[in-house]
């Protein structure tokens, strides 16, 4: 039996008169049905964001607490919420289990950030005929936060963005990912149990050409946070004027494997970190670059490490790798293979289809201008790449449009500290993989792979103002 969900608005539940169906991902069942926004919705979730904004400032320890008890209500509540992300996003079990622990961290460190933000002085009185002032600056929240959120972490990436803009004393009008909004509906009811006055958390629903176009025309939001493809964040860019944006976009991490790494470490790190939730991961391996000294022992480690992982029904606690988000993208990434086979590149494994569950696929033999190389396939797909000169590999990767992440496998520090220095992402890993993130470290990327940072400290600071103050003490 399927559930019904609603709208959260103005903290009451909204039904409306459309619905969307939310799948069972690995089923491809009906799951849930989710009332579907209009645009008198989000004119009304934007409306009620502008108002308890503008008419109810919570302190700084009040906005601690409730996020807190958010963080503590995801842990009681981590079974059902691992549970609806399987279901909703086709995530394994233990994966999702993790996410959720991982958002009553953000959480959290949103909680303790909260109390932490501050100003700086000034020393205006060394300026000649300033010697009689004395100037500080504040921080003061932008005012209504307009977030928009991916399916691939339903609760985790919702956190990233509700988060550091409640900590900040900002309002929020969130639309999640159509095909994973139940995770967003759940939070917000964990939200209301905390205690959150009614106004300050929005969650509409509906497709981006409606409800997130609507959002990004009105100029009642002052900052926006988007996480998804880099076509839809330079759209957003494009239309939303002078506001405020952060920008988590595309990429197609590079991980290079030098001549003088732990090839068995190596080995076994890129394969867990290359198909976790099937590869739909922003700093997911897509690109790896072997040096030729290693190649034929690194290849032989990395399909036996593949050759490990489970794959099939992600409510086994033992699965590894599950569905993709749909059919429809499986079959994409299957012809983005094909494509690259009839170019002359090898399918060493995998490739093989059966409805939403695509099997982990390694291809080598590839050229830089086939989709699987020079595009985000954001499946489980990843390519090898033979380089013998680390120079030249450098310029390989950094002739991708994105720049995200990116990581290194080596035991010469000299070799480490090249590649970290000269490889144009927002993020390096040495000896890791480029999926790495914990969520107080700073994250985001450069060139095409977005604009700002995301962790709490840092989106915090995207998410406020700085103001100066000058006071003149000379009143004589």
């Amino acid at each position: 039996m399927s559930k019904d969900y609603q709208l959260y608005i103005n903290g009451e539940w909204t039904s409306t008169d459309d619905q969307l169906e939310v799948l069972n991902k690995y089923t491809q069942e009906t799951y849930a049905k989710v009332a579907k926004a209009s645009n008198k919705d989000v004119e009304a979730a934007v409306s009620a964001a502008e108002k308890a904004y503008q008419t109810n400032k919570m302190t700084p320890y009040e906005r601690y607490e409730i996020l807190k008890r958010v963080s503590e209500l995801l842990i009681e509540n981590q079974e059902d919420l691992a549970q609806n992300i399987t279901f909703e996003a086709g995530k394994p079990l233990k994966q999702a289990r993790t996410e959720v622990e991982r958002a009553a961290q953000t959480f959290e460190i949103s909680a303790e950030e909260a109390k932490r933000i501050h100003g700086e002085g000034v020393p205006v009185e060394a300026a000649p005929g300033s010697e009689n002032r004395m100037a500080f600056t504040i921080r003061v929240p932008v005012g209504v936060v307009g977030a928009i959120s991916p399916f691939n972490f339903p609760i985790n990436l919702v956190a990233h963005k509700i988060g550091p803009a409640i900590a900040a004393g900002n309002s929020v009008v969130l639309k999640p990912a159509s095909k994973t909004p139940i995770s967003a509906l759940k939070l917000a009811e964990l939200f209301h149990e905390a205690g959150l006055p009614k106004g300050f958390l929005n969650v509409v629903v509906g497709s981006g050409s409606t409800v997130g176009n609507q959002m990004m025309e009105d100029s009642r939001i002052n900052l926006y946070t988007f996480t998804g493809s880099a076509e839809v964040g330079l759209k957003l860019k494009q239309n939303t004027g002078i506001n405020k944006l952060i920008l988590e976009l595309g990429n197609n991490s590079p991980v290079i494997i030098d001549k003088e790494a732990d090839i068995e470490k190596a080995a076994q790190n890129t394969a867990a970190k290359s198909f976790a939730f099937a590869g739909q991961v922003c700093i997911s391996v897509q690109r790896l670059y072997v040096h030729e000294e290693v190649r034929d022992s690194f290849e032989k480690e990395f399909l036996n490490a593949i050759k490990q992982l489970n794959v099939g029904d992600p409510n086994d606690p033992k699965t590894d790798v599950g569905p993709m988000i749909g059919e429809d993208e499986a079959k994409r990434a299957v012809e983005w293979i094909e494509e690259a086979k009839q170019a002359g590149a090898t399918i060493l494994e995998g490739g093989k289809r059966e409805g939403a569950l695509l099997q982990p696929t390694v291809i080598k033999d590839v050229s830089h201008d086939m989709k699987v190389v020079c595009e985000e396939v954001f499946a489980p797909v990843v390519t090898l790449i033979p380089f013998s000169d680390i120079k030249e590999c450098i310029k390989e990767v950094n002739a991708s449009p994105y720049g995200l992440q990116g990581g290194i496998f080596t035991k010469n520090l000299d070799t480490a500290f090249y590649a970290a220095r000269n490889v144009e992402v927002g993020g390096f890993m040495i000896n890791d993989a480029s999926q790495y993130r914990v969520d107080l470290m700073p994250y985001g990327g450069v060139k095409d792979s977005g604009w700002g940072k995301e962790g709490p400290k840092y989106s915090i600071e995207e998410m406020t103002e700085e103001r100066l103050i000058v006071m003149n003490l000379d009143q004589r």
